[in-house]
């Protein structure tokens, strides 16, 4: 983070200073709350969590070298301390555990912490970006920092970081050498994204789509759309320079062309987008290659891409990307070159490898909700068509969370889209009921045999992969990430099928 003295800290954050000596020492550090990660000089967040209390952990990291911690009460060593407040929000970050409001106070503090660092560094030319849609963000937000890169340092979330305590945190990595800081924007109901934008206002704003992800919470996509659009009525008007990056292609996202004030650029396959993808073609391994389309008033500039990830459902993200790097200054050959060259970054998002064996393992087991399923098992397909003969295919598929009453229809309609795309094996994971709705799906749907199997748990799953799977076949594994079935994707690479070694290599 920038540098703050503790007098500083205390003052944005409303809080008071304890057991400490020297209002003027800084914090040079990052911000962290596991106290194993604490950096010299840095802060540390004293949060409650379902196994331990940060206030606890407090000593530790002032001798593992912070310069003081956030807290809700005295820790005996130096703190800038916040009062408790009540949890407002039952379906916020780990409230669960915050029975006395500390974890509700530190995160405020924290908030109010990230917006006096990024308005000082936005006073002095810093970019906000903030990405949102109920599937792709994070595939998003990576390819967002790498076509951003070529133009200067970026700062953006490992992973899914995106809720109230990762997205502060995130804003509070970026430094004066930053130029570019790039949020990846959550939510669970209506009012998040919004209350998110309030800690690190953006400047550009991108939305993906609207789907059923967290349907359960949101109740109808009408309110995850109402809920998403937060992002843009939250950016400056155009005349301050404010830019909305819509999809042109989901009716419920260009439909927020009218909740913006700034100014709005359509990305999509639709031929009035400003920024298009045309003339598409998958590789063997589901890669797109596409020509760049971008208009400029009458006139139309182009560049051909060949992405590096997996799926064609990437060619959205990927444009979306290119709008954010074209409005930031990027040229468009930059933007073809950073595309081409921007793998996949965060842990089981379509991680594609291959074994000494022949056998492909698609892991995309970090999350899953119906569009990004279907988008996943199309890839699948599309991989196992592309070579010279055609390959097995299974689709180890876990519950999708989140979908409330509509998770039981939902995925039957994924087990009988699987034996529709003709999927050879469908293995159902888990004991639960959406699942075995999944594997009924798939039976209604005409799966036979032992074309489409349920059973209970990953080692399951693993026991029978490791019984039937033959050299060459192409492998998906996919679920929520609370499931965990990226272990079975895990599994695969480190065994071996037949006569093969146990060696992997990337399919990239």
């Amino acid at each position: 983070m920038i540098p703050m003295t503790l007098a500083r800290i205390a003052e944005v954050v409303g809080g008071t200073l304890h057991d400490v000596d020297d209002p003027a020492v800084e914090v040079t550090g990052t911000v962290e709350f596991d106290s194993r990660k604490v950096t010299p000089h840095g802060l540390f967040l004293a949060l409650p969590g379902a196994r331990s209390d940060g206030h606890d952990h407090a000593a530790e990291a002032i001798a593992a070298g912070a310069a003081a911690v956030l807290a809700a009460r005295p820790v005996g060593v130096p703190a800038v301390v916040v009062p408790p407040v009540p949890p407002v929000e039952t379906n916020s970050l780990a409230f669960e555990h915050d029975a006395d409001g500390s974890g509700a106070a530190v995160l405020a503090a924290l908030g109010a912490l990230a917006r006096a660092a990024v308005d000082e560094l936005t006073a002095a030319g810093l970019t906000v970006v903030g990405v949102t849609g109920s599937a792709g963000k994070t595939s998003t937000k990576d390819l967002l920092a790498a076509v951003l890169a070529p133009l200067g340092p970026v700062v953006a979330p490992p992973g899914s970081f995106n809720n109230e305590l990762g997205h502060p945190w995130t804003a509070l990595r970026a430094t004066t050498d930053t130029r570019f800081l790039v949020l990846e924007m959550s939510a669970r109901g209506p009012g998040h994204i919004a209350a998110l934008a309030t800690v690190a206002p953006p400047r550009i704003g991108a939305v993906l789509n609207v789907g059923t992800a967290h349907l359960g919470e949101f109740g109808s996509q009408e309110v995850i759309a109402q809920t998403k659009g937060e992002l843009v009525e939250a950016l400056p008007p155009a005349a301050e320079g404010g830019v909305a990056i819509l999809n042109a292609d989901d009716p419920l996202v260009a439909a927020m062309a009218s909740r913006t004030r700034a100014r709005v650029v359509f990305v999509g396959s639709d031929p009035a987008a400003h920024i298009r993808a045309t003339d598409i073609h998958l590789d063997e391994h589901a890669r797109p290659t596409f020509t760049l389309v971008v208009r400029d008033g009458g006139t139309e500039r182009r560049a051909a891409v060949t992405l590096a990830v997996h799926g064609e459902h990437h060619i959205g993200n990927a444009l979306a990307a290119a709008a954010v790097a074209l409005e930031c200054g990027a040229t468009l050959e930059q933007v073809a070159t950073a595309l081409g060259g921007a793998g996949a970054v965060s842990a089981h998002r379509m991680d594609v490898r291959t074994r000494a064996d022949g056998v492909t393992v698609v892991d995309d087991a970090y999350n899953a909700n119906p569009d990004s399923m279907r988008a996943a098992l199309k890839a699948l397909v599309t991989m196992a068509r592309a070579g010279e003969s055609p390959r097995r295919t299974w689709a180890v598929l876990g519950e999708m969370g989140e979908l409330g009453d509509e998770s039981v229809v939902e995925h039957d309609a994924i087990g009988r889209l699987a034996v529709r795309l003709d999927v050879t094996r469908i293995v159902a994971v888990g004991a639960t009921r959406p699942v075995r709705g999944l594997y009924q799906g798939a039976v209604m749907e005409g799966s036979w045999g032992d074309e489409a199997t349920h059973v209970p748990d990953a080692d399951a799953a693993i026991t029978l992969l490791e019984r039937e799977l033959q050299p060459g076949d192409l492998v998906l594994v996919k679920a929520s990430q609370s499931v965990r079935l990226w272990t079975v994707a895990e599994a695969i690479l480190a065994g071996s099928v037949g006569t093969a070694g146990t060696e992997t290599e990337a399919a990239r």
